[in-house]
């Protein structure tokens, strides 16, 4: 199929708090705006990323984001979409794929999500160079699948069917999509080498997915289809967006349109990738590992300590005889966890609740 492509976006998601990078991330300092081993925060880096390939970048975040996270991306007004209520990505990426098809009929957008780390931004724009010819040439939905390095079993998993043909070598069909496996089957998994771990990096034709959404999803296509000819400014516009969000099922964008689509290929990858969603992953991203500790910020002094990240903040933390730790110090509270448990730290948010500390969250 010849079809010339048109103008490139990158929409990249921003609505979750991260509610298990407290106490660093907050209800109004989400994890998007945090360094990360990094000079740069996660947003920014994000952002550099997407100004590698595409031609426009737009921001969705949430109503109790959307002052810092305008200043931190400095994008035009008209380029951040401000969600009314948290509705989950089927509903964030079709209001985008809905602005862009109105102002670029032909354009392909690229999804990522604001807070995920890889490194190597060349093997990353070079891979979305790819899986944008591969969309707008064959109408497909692409998504990018990691090559895992581990038995991860806080993942969801790809697994690859066929490869689609010699005019696009090394894209794969996918046979389905797979929750997150008990840690035997990721090791087996592993083995095989026919699972991918599932980033949430998409590229596809906004009109395309559009046209997906209302065959698999026809709920939420209906309840959005008001934003494809609504103001796009000004008060009239918000409430279109208001009265459409209230309306909308929420629902993940895999499980609404992937899941349930014939049209979704694979682009396999091996660029380092991490969603860095708990204390644990991001240990594992900086290095840490039964014998090195590592020390993200601030002064930290060690004493027959191994194995530990930590976050000293504007005061001194000293570590004696204790191994596999997170230490977080945000200022007004500190948190002290096994890192092997550092996914549980969203119940902290109801503990914190229980007592009476809503201004910790």
């Amino acid at each position: 199929m010849s079809r010339t492509q048109g103008e490139v976006h990158a929409v990249v998601l921003a609505g979750g708090a991260g509610t298990r990078f407290w106490p660093l991330s907050r209800k109004t300092w989400p994890k998007p705006l945090l360094k990360v081993g990094s000079e740069r925060t996660l947003l920014e880096e994000t952002l550099a990323r997407a100004s590698r390939y595409a031609d426009r970048t737009w921001l969705i975040c949430g109503r109790d984001h959307a002052v810092p996270m305008r200043k931190a991306a400095g994008l035009p007004s008209s380029q951040v979409l401000v969600e009314p209520q948290m509705r989950n990505t089927a509903a964030a990426i079709a209001w985008a794929a809905h602005r862009i098809a109105r102002s670029s009929p032909e354009a392909v957008m690229t999804v990522l999500s604001a807070d995920h780390r890889i490194p190597d931004g060349r093997a990353f724009a070079a891979a979305m160079k790819r899986a944008a010819r591969a969309a707008v040439r064959e109408d497909v939905l692409v998504t990018l699948g990691v090559r895992p390095t581990r038995p991860e079993t806080g993942y969801g998993y790809i697994r690859l069917g066929p490869e689609v043909g010699p005019e696009h070598k090394g894209l794969h069909r996918v046979a389905r999509f797979v929750e997150k496996p008990d840690l035997r089957r990721a090791q087996r998994w592993l083995a095989g080498g026919q699972h991918l771990w599932n980033a949430g990096i998409f590229a596809w034709r906004a009109r395309v997915f559009l046209d997906e959404l209302e065959a698999t999803a026809p709920a939420i296509a209906r309840a959005l289809a008001p934003l494809g000819t609504s103001p796009l400014r000004g008060s009239a516009a918000a409430r279109a967006v208001e009265r459409a969000y209230r309306r909308v099922p929420p629902e993940p964008v895999d499980k609404a349109v992937l899941e349930r689509s014939r049209r979704v290929w694979c682009l396999p990858v091996g660029f380092r990738w991490s969603d860095v969603g708990t204390w644990q992953s991001l240990a594992e991203e900086v290095g840490v590992d039964k014998n090195v500790t590592k020390v993200i910020d601030g002064e930290a002094y060690l004493c027959d300590s191994k194995g530990n990240l930590v976050r000293a903040g504007d005061r001194p933390v000293v570590l004696l005889g204790v191994s596999g730790l997170a230490v977080i110090d945000a200022g007004d509270a500190l948190l002290v966890a096994d890192l092997e448990r550092s996914s549980d730290v969203r119940k902290v948010a109801s503990l914190l609740r229980e007592a009476g500390r809503s201004d910790l969250l």
